[in-house]
């Protein structure tokens, strides 16, 4: 990787040390994903440090029945919680992650980031910041999961979709609250049957945004 114009996706890096650009010049480099590739496992070993310039991936954690619910979705511009982890605490991935929408990312060796941390202020500061920004994200789901009911999830869940037609199965909507396909639907059946919510084959049309509204705040 010869030029380092990918900073300007991460304004705060731009004030690096000379010689912090230096070894991200010789070490970081750009990848590219399509949908449905699987970033990493758990289980897995983390070897570097991943910076997102495009696209979407879901992080989720996979229980042993085979239940899924989603720990946060990276964007562009945005970094990983749980490599972040992993790597400052030499530990193995404790949850998996998969692409959504085609991906560029920066990843820089787990070697030049442990060089990183020590040499650069500007970088040790910039994954502190982040890292904390997004713990933070962490304990505000746990709250939800373990303090908000279902019914209250799931008209955030529609809610957080910004239109008033949601293109996603039931099933998708259960991983993403950690719960199962039933549930969801019973609980759609009820919206609907409030006219909160219209459904149809794999979608909902919010009918009745102000009563989603009231619920998801309760």
């Amino acid at each position: 990787m010869n030029n380092l114009n990918w900073l300007e996706s991460f304004p705060p890096l731009l004030a690096l040390e000379p010689t912090a650009r230096e070894t991200l010049t010789k070490t970081a480099r750009i990848v590219e994903a399509p949908i449905g590739t699987i970033g990493y496992r758990e289980g897995g070993a983390c070897g570097a440090y991943v910076m997102r310039l495009a696209g979407q991936s879901r992080v989720y954690k996979m229980s042993a029945s085979g239940r899924e619910i989603l720990l946060y979705r990276v964007h562009a511009g945005e970094t990983c919680v749980i490599t972040t982890t992993c790597l400052l605490g030499h530990s193995n991935y404790p949850a998996s992650t998969i692409v959504e929408q085609p991906i560029t990312d920066v990843i820089i060796p787990a070697a030049a980031f442990n060089q990183l941390m020590i040499d650069s202020a500007v970088f040790r500061t910039f994954v502190m910041t982040n890292y904390g920004a997004l713990i933070t994200d962490l304990i505000m789901l746990l709250d939800e999961v373990a303090f908000q009911s279902l019914d209250a999830r799931l008209a955030k869940l529609l809610l957080e979709s910004g239109s008033a037609t949601i293109s996603r199965t039931h099933q998708l909507m259960a991983d993403e609250l950690g719960t199962a396909r039933e549930v969801v639907s019973r609980q759609l059946k009820r919206f609907e049957q409030k006219s909160w919510v219209a459904l149809g084959r794999g979608q909902v049309e919010i009918t009745d945004r102000a009563a989603l509204e009231k619920l998801a705040t309760n």
